[in-house]
């Protein structure tokens, strides 16, 4: 079958030379792994992996629960008005 048809995708310009890189050392572009990434999707009926959700440690969960009920307005936090305010609350303390 032909390859005629193009695909315009913006990606990191970081993660497309490391990308580049790694695939050169399988000897295919990442033209040819984006074929191979639709080709097994067919194949399959769907992504041709699991997704998951990162999992984190029960410290970084709860910091990250906290900071959510700190946006809802869950849990009051105190505000200031400048940095030296700040401060000097911190020197009370």
């Amino acid at each position: 079958m032909a390859k005629s048809a193009n695909i315009n995708i913006r990606i990191d310009p970081d993660v497309k030379s490391r990308s580049e890189a790694l695939f050169a050392n399988f000897g295919i572009t990442v033209t040819d792994a984006v074929n191979m990434f639709l080709h097994q999707s067919l194949m399959v009926g769907g992504l041709p992996f699991e997704l998951k959700q990162p999992r984190y440690n029960a410290v970084t969960e709860a910091a990250m629960q906290e900071a959510r009920d700190i946006m809802s307005g869950k849990i009051q936090t105190k505000s200031y008005s400048s940095f030296s305010e700040l401060l000097e609350d911190l020197e009370d303390a």
